[in-house]
């Protein structure tokens, strides 16, 4: 590390930075620099300590990741040495590698989308005859579909706390998570909680493996550590072993924001005390204006900043009188805000320094609406992964995961109820049967799919889905403009996916590390064009000049349903990290009447969360 970039550390960041042996629990706080220290740690690790050895550095995200490469990118070949990614997509790694010790011929193939896995579930019911028929028991559909959804949920809360639910006692969530697995199994596939749960499984049932895993890495890093659950925590555990505690840890545990994934602030305190941690506290915030800061100190008392920007900046609220009001106002500031710009903004203010965050999407939609109105350029992702919005690229990526695993029952099942044909049997041969499927059809779509699949499928040692897109392209051209128009909106999403896929991949580049690596988002775009319109869950590890908190009424944000003190304390922390988004000005809106769902229009109260700010 070179004298002039120490010299721009906190001793505080130095410490952490050059910090080489023993276990390391950072507490680091909104704009604290924690990226920059991770990101100088790994450097120095790479650079000054000698040896034959890699690092492993978890993140939280794809783009936080992607966001450490870029930063260490003049290193080189030393850059090599560091596997920087999603805990997810190291686990991911591990068992492309390892897994045919439990299981696992090649890369797994995820089923990463609900709808996959209640499906899933729902034909192991029907094959089993004790679930079949405690199902039928139940004479309300509405409440048969509350008891799948539990136990989904049942055998989510299993697999992602294989220490406390190593033995399920129950029989009945017994047999519902084994009907489950048997039946992912059939179609070759896992679920994100397998990713965990059998890397777990492979390091502590053997041993030797994790020896080799631990002579690998020697350094380990791990971000956002508030957001762990007990699965990761005891991947973490299980690669570290008895001996291994060259660890570093960074959370906030303010900024913990994702309880309904069962993941908690408690496990940066079990690693503390387990691992003998030396603690440091990174307690700056060179992020925010002191404006922001202020208002971010109102929702949590004990948020102590010891050194800050200069910078005034400024928080403000506005009412509107219902949501296509509050949509207005936040339109009208943002267009002043980019024809006047403002001080404390240096360089001008562009849609893409900006975001609009919502704590739900319903808080939204009205704004968007607003913003197609005006032209405003924005994207949002509500979502991990793009939605389809043609039914033509929605069937071609079906058809490519069983291209990729023919084993794969459940979406050729789903594939030939799309198309209104029988249900066609699992072939090897899949092309052929997709030749076989089209020719029963009428419909020109599905002739455009097995054109575009067969594209896919002609050079299988070398696969590109370039002449596939084409294909899809080609078909659509031979419609209607409005028809036109969504395929190739999807195509080219699909296209900058494969593009930053085949940039991006470490491993193998074929059909189903893509599906894979699109399952996990690392096929996402790292930055877009246009003002942001994200949820607060959506936006976090992200910052904007500018960010309004919409939608700020009393049950909605907080969400009525946050009843408990628990969920009322997580509630304040949503609101905590999406305050602490905003580098410079913070707007908080809401509407005074709001139309609800049934058509009713309701008065809405004022956020418990503005308190705070000057009303």
């Amino acid at each position: 590390m070179s004298e002039a970039f120490k010299a721009r550390l906190s001793s505080d960041q130095l410490s952490v930075a050059t910090h080489v042996h023993g276990s390391l629990l950072v507490v680091a706080g909104p704009g604290s620099g924690k990226t920059r220290v991770l990101t100088e740690r790994i450097r120095h690790l790479l650079t000054s300590v000698p040896g034959h050895f890699r690092v492993l550095a978890l993140t939280f995200t794809n783009k936080a990741a992607d966001e450490m490469k870029e930063r260490l990118a003049d290193l080189g070949e030393e850059r090599e040495r560091a596997f920087i990614g999603t805990l997810h997509g190291f686990c991911l790694e591990v068992l492309t590698e390892r897994g045919k010790l439990v299981g696992i011929e090649g890369a797994p193939n995820i089923f990463e989308q609900a709808k996959d896995r209640r499906e899933v579930l729902e034909k192991a019911i029907e094959n089993d005859p004790f679930l079949s028929a405690e199902l039928e028991e139940i004479d309300d559909p509405k409440e048969r579909k509350r008891r799948v959804d539990k136990w989904l949920a049942s055998i989510s809360y299993a697999k992602s706390h294989p220490i406390t639910c190593a033995v399920v006692e129950d029989e009945g969530i017994r047999r519902v998570i084994e009907a489950y697995d048997a039946g992912m199994r059939a179609s070759n596939a896992y679920d994100f909680d397998d990713l965990l749960l059998l890397t777990y499984q492979l390091l502590i049932d053997n041993p030797k493996l994790g020896d080799i895993y631990r002579r690998l890495y020697k350094f380990i890093c791990i971000d956002e550590a508030q957001d762990m659950n007990e699965a990761q925590y005891a991947v973490i555990c299980a690669l570290c072993g008895e001996t291994h505690r060259d660890v570093m840890m960074v959370g906030d545990p303010r900024q913990s924001i994702y309880g309904f994934n069962k993941s908690g602030p408690e496990y940066m305190d079990r690693f503390g005390a387990e691992f003998g941690a030396k603690r440091v506290e990174l307690t700056a915030n060179f992020r925010s204006s002191r404006a922001v800061v202020k208002f971010a100190q109102t929702l949590d008392s004990s948020y102590m900043v010891h050194q800050q920007l200069p910078v005034p900046g400024n928080v403000e609220v506005l009412r509107g009188e219902d949501e296509k009001h509050e949509a207005t106002l936040i339109a009208d500031e943002l267009q002043r805000l980019f024809a006047e710009g403002h001080p404390d903004v240096e360089g001008g203010l562009q849609p893409s320094k900006c975001a609009v965050l919502g704590r739900t999407r319903y808080a939204l939609l009205s704004i968007e609406d607003e913003f197609k109105e005006r032209g405003i350029e924005f994207f949002k992702r509500l979502s991990a992964n793009h939605e389809n919005e043609s039914d033509l690229v929605e069937d071609f990526l079906i058809a490519l995961r069983i291209l990729a695993n023919p084993k794969d029952r459940l979406h050729l099942a789903m594939l030939t109820k799309r198309w209104r044909l029988p249900e066609s049997r699992v072939s090897e041969d899949f092309v052929a049967n997709l030749t076989a499927l089209a020719a029963s059809s009428n419909d020109p779509k599905c002739a455009a799919v097995r054109d575009a699949i067969a594209a896919a499928a002609k050079n299988p040692a070398r696969v590109n889905l370039m002449p596939a897109l084409d294909a899809l392209k080609s078909h659509a051209d031979t419609l209607k403009e409005a028809e036109r128009l969504p395929i190739y909106e999807d195509v080219a999403v699909l296209s900058q996916e494969w593009d930053q896929f085949l940039r991006t991949a470490t491993g193998p580049k074929n059909l189903s590390a893509f599906i894979s690596s699109k399952a996990l988002g690392g096929t996402q775009k790292a930055s877009r064009d246009g003002v942001a319109i994200l949820t607060v869950h959506a936006s976090k590890g992200l910052e904007f000049d500018v960010v309004f908190m919409a939608g700020m009424a009393d049950g909605v944000f907080p969400d009525y349903r946050a009843t408990g003190p628990a969920q009322q304390a997580e509630e304040t922390r949503n609101a905590f990290v999406a305050a602490t988004r905003s580098r410079r000005l913070l707007y908080l809106t809401y509407p005074a009447s709001r139309v609800m769902p049934w058509g009713d229009e309701r008065r809405q109260r004022p956020s418990p969360f503005l308190n705070g700010a000057q009303l």
